[in-house]
């Protein structure tokens, strides 16, 4: 057998069949933000540089996988922006012809200054969170984020070209319920998706979130309701994530509708996730994880790195367990960006 049928061989496949075709990379477990449902109030433990993945080790495991049949990657933090001379990674995922897909999520509020560089390194497109349109409220949720540079992000990034902009609101009850059609409204005012994202009891900071839980099914039914009924299903599509689509009227404007509690999309699961300290994560809702970093470290062959990808992936699970009582994982959100 040839070298290169060889590798084609080598595919990354769960024990259920599901092929991995999606990689989510932390970059960085720092965030410029304390959303209350994704970060405690006195942020994470310091960690010392050599604890991280360098852009070169990064690079190389993002390109393994990129081998072993991945197309779809997305950076993600903590928020990736603070990360230091992060275009320079961006431009050596960009340059693996086989990824057909490079995507980041950001709270936008350096977008303003990055986007530019962004597009231009490689990056299509941006998911961005946004929680409120009220200054207060977003304020109260970020626990001090600035509402205006987040504006002026997602306009800049719709003005350089990365499209499409999605935006992801968690909807909290009796926090930012009553804001769902302003959202849609300013999503449509700017020809930008949006998605409704349901809390999930993720991490230290997530149990606190659950209390505010409001689903899926009940926001799209105020959204039918301000557009007249005139919501299309669309599937899936526009990325390689979980999010049900439907087209609003006529236009090209697309509502999602990501629903992590009230209906799992565990079956159809394509992702893993790479925190930056090296730890491959198979599942928001497990604690189970296979550390990456001294493999990396320890002079192992692209060879030997993919038999070790190809083991761990066997022990993904087939669902999460964010229904069953006392089984919220320990993951904190901010070092796995959702």
């Amino acid at each position: 057998m040839t070298s290169d049928a060889q590798a084609s061989t080598r595919q990354l496949i769960d024990p259920f069949g599901r092929r991995i075709d999606y990689l989510r990379v932390s970059v960085t477990d720092r965030c410029n933000y304390r959303c209350f449902y994704c970060m405690p109030p006195e942020g994470l433990e310091w960690r010392q540089q050599r604890d991280i993945l360098s852009h070169e080790e990064m690079a190389r495991l993002i390109r393994i996988f990129v081998e072993m049949g991945v197309k779809n990657v997305r950076l993600t933090g903590g928020e990736p922006l603070v990360r230091r001379n992060l275009m320079a990674l961006v431009r050596m995922i960009g340059e693996i012809p086989e990824v057909c897909d490079l995507s980041m999520s950001t709270n936008a509020h350096l977008l303003g200054r990055f986007a530019a560089e962004m597009k231009e390194a490689g990056v299509s497109r941006v998911n961005i969170s946004l929680d409120s349109l009220d200054p207060k409220v977003f304020s109260e949720i970020t626990r001090g984020g600035d509402l205006a540079a987040v504006i002026r992000g997602i306009d800049t990034a719709l003005a350089v070209g990365l499209t499409p902009v999605k935006l992801n609101m968690v909807v909290m009850k009796g926090l930012n319920d009553g804001e769902i059609e302003a959202m849609v409204e300013f999503a449509v005012a700017r020809g930008a998706d949006l998605r409704f994202i349901e809390t999930m009891p993720v991490g230290a900071a997530g149990g606190e979130g659950v209390d505010y839980y409001y689903p899926a099914d009940q926001i799209l039914e105020r959204v039918r309701a301000r557009f007249g009924g005139d919501l299309v299903p669309v599937g899936t599509t526009r990325g390689a994530g979980p999010a049900r689509y439907y087209q609003v009227g006529n236009g090209s404007v697309r509502i999602g509708a990501i629903t992590a509690m009230s209906r799992h999309f565990c079956e159809t699961c394509n992702r893993v996730r790479l925190t930056a300290r090296g730890d491959l994560v198979f599942c928001l809702g497990k604690d189970d994880f296979v550390p990456l970093r001294d493999e990396l470290r320890g002079g192992l062959s692209d060879e030997a790195l993919k038999e070790v990808l190809i083991g761990a992936i066997a022990r993904k699970p087939m669902k999460h367990d964010f229904l069953e009582a006392g089984q919220a994982p320990l993951h904190d959100m901010t070092s796995l960006g959702g």
